[in-house]
């Protein structure tokens, strides 16, 4: 896969989640695209309320996605604002940032030393929920709407000390998320993990992203150390109190 077919594919998936154009993701100076959202067959599954409001930026063009009440809300909110602007706006809620990998340039790294480590596919990941602490590496829940799939482990010993799991957002991009329990971090596993199941996912033909919050430098660290770029920012929540929503009227 090269970058720009990479990167094509993740256009191609956020015009399906946010009901736009592939282009509109593209734009080459600070733009609002608002757009109602939409149901579309083959979205990412996350969950949406009736008053569903998103904002993405994968650069410069900013992409806002809302149920119509919603919608008419922001787009005055917003008028003549920045990007910057934007996502400071009191009704954004809970930032995201999100990586990609970098295939010009991503290696794999070498194992830290005194450990043992396994990849668990997915029939054999549900025997994996018996360990806790590892919420952010796997759903715990085989029936869960984006499954785990894949899984990069760590032991300490017959310990399991680490996971790297990748969840099937769609069928195109796989997410990954990182635990190591706290007296095994800062021994370099977590970029471990990740660099090799971010390697794992390319080999079959699936995008690997990484996301964050913008506050957590050491997971945003990890996804440097594993050969990550950053690649957009969202939020998927708002807050809409003191608003009148003509649905609640």
């Amino acid at each position: 896969m090269l970058q720009h077919e990479m990167l094509s594919i993740v256009q191609e998936q956020f015009a399906l989640d946010l009901n736009c154009s592939p282009d509109d993701l593209t734009g080459e100076k600070d733009s609002f695209v608002f757009t109602e959202a939409k149901e579309n067959p083959g979205r990412r599954l996350y969950p949406r309320s009736e008053q569903h409001f998103e904002i993405l930026s994968m650069g410069n063009a900013i992409i806002v996605s809302a149920s119509p009440d919603i919608l008419t809300i922001v787009k005055a909110e917003l008028s003549g604002k920045s990007r910057d602007e934007a996502f400071s706006m009191p009704f954004v809620y809970g930032h995201a940032l999100y990586y990609l990998p970098a295939l010009d340039s991503i290696a794999p790294i070498s194992p830290p030393d005194g450990f043992s480590f396994a990849l668990v596919e997915q029939e054999d990941i549900p025997a994996l929920y018996a360990h806790d602490g590892f919420r952010s590496a796997m759903q715990y829940d085989k029936d869960h709407p984006r499954p785990d799939v894949l899984v990069t482990l760590a032991k300490s010993g017959k310990r399991i000390v680490g996971m790297a799991g990748a969840s099937m957002d769609c069928m195109r991009m796989w997410q990954i998320g990182i635990d190591v329990l706290p007296d095994f971090r800062k021994r370099g596993l977590a970029a471990y993990l990740v660099n090799w199941l971010t390697r794992e996912i390319l080999d079959r033909g699936i995008v690997p992203f990484y996301g964050t919050s913008p506050s957590n430098i050491a997971s945003q660290r990890v996804a440097h150390r594993a050969g990550y770029f950053p690649a957009w920012i969202c939020s998927y929540k708002g807050k809409f109190e003191g608003y009148t929503l003509s649905s609640t009227n």
